[in-house]
């Protein structure tokens, strides 16, 4: 961070330095495991790092064998359907899976879809796509709380019943029920970083 007369006056304001900036920068650090149909939220507060995590996870993650929800296209030229790789009946499961079942929401364009329906459209094509792990920073953050419940609902039961991996960030906690996420990582704003597993088994709750 440059040192100008704003920036300067406005870490005053919140007792920081230089120094800290720099220290902080090199903070965001967490170790945990994921099995296949594992789900993964990172939760915290703007500005704690959350999507660093996500950025270094998805760039260990082999390139193959990962996709992210937010590089999802919105077609404006075909239909839903005809978005979805993959068979008539393949596209049609693909949309199934994601709560896409409504024949006029299938012939409609994506670009066209409501939010919610967006967010179910990107989700279809990323498990269309074949994509063992799923990434979403600003987890469903844009969506009405219960069209976002629903589908944090729908992606707890997709990554049991078919092994799919996912992580996702937001600032948002009140979708933990409905995740029921396997890893739990809190990113405080400062601080050490939460690890929390669902089942204690895999591990001792703690900090990295």
């Amino acid at each position: 961070v440059k040192a100008t007369k704003k920036t300067v006056a406005v870490m005053k304001m919140f007792g920081l330095d230089l120094e800290r900036l720099r220290v902080k920068a090199f903070t965001h650090k967490c170790r945990f495991t994921l099995d296949d149909g594992d789900i993964c939220y990172i939760v915290g507060a703007s500005g704690a790092g959350k999507s660093v995590i996500l950025r270094e996870i998805y760039s260990q993650t082999p390139e193959n064998q990962r996709v992210r929800l937010d590089d999802i296209e919105l077609e404006d030229d075909r239909s839903v359907v005809d978005c979805i790789d993959g068979s008539f009946f393949e596209s049609l499961k693909a949309l199934s899976k994601a709560g896409l079942n409504d024949v006029f929401t299938v012939l409609q364009t994506p670009s066209k879809l409501s939010e919610g329906q967006k967010y179910r459209y990107r989700l279809a094509k990323a498990i269309a796509s074949g994509a063992k792990t799923i990434f979403a920073d600003e987890f469903c953050s844009n969506l009405d709380r219960i069209t976002a419940a629903v589908i944090a609902y729908n992606i707890h039961k997709l990554a049991k019943r078919f092994g799919r991996r996912f992580v996702l960030a937001s600032s948002h906690d009140d979708l933990l029920g409905d995740l029921a996420a396997d890893v739990l990582v809190i990113k405080h704003l400062t601080g050490k970083t939460e690890v929390v597993y669902r089942n204690a088994k895999r591990g001792e709750n703690g900090s990295a």
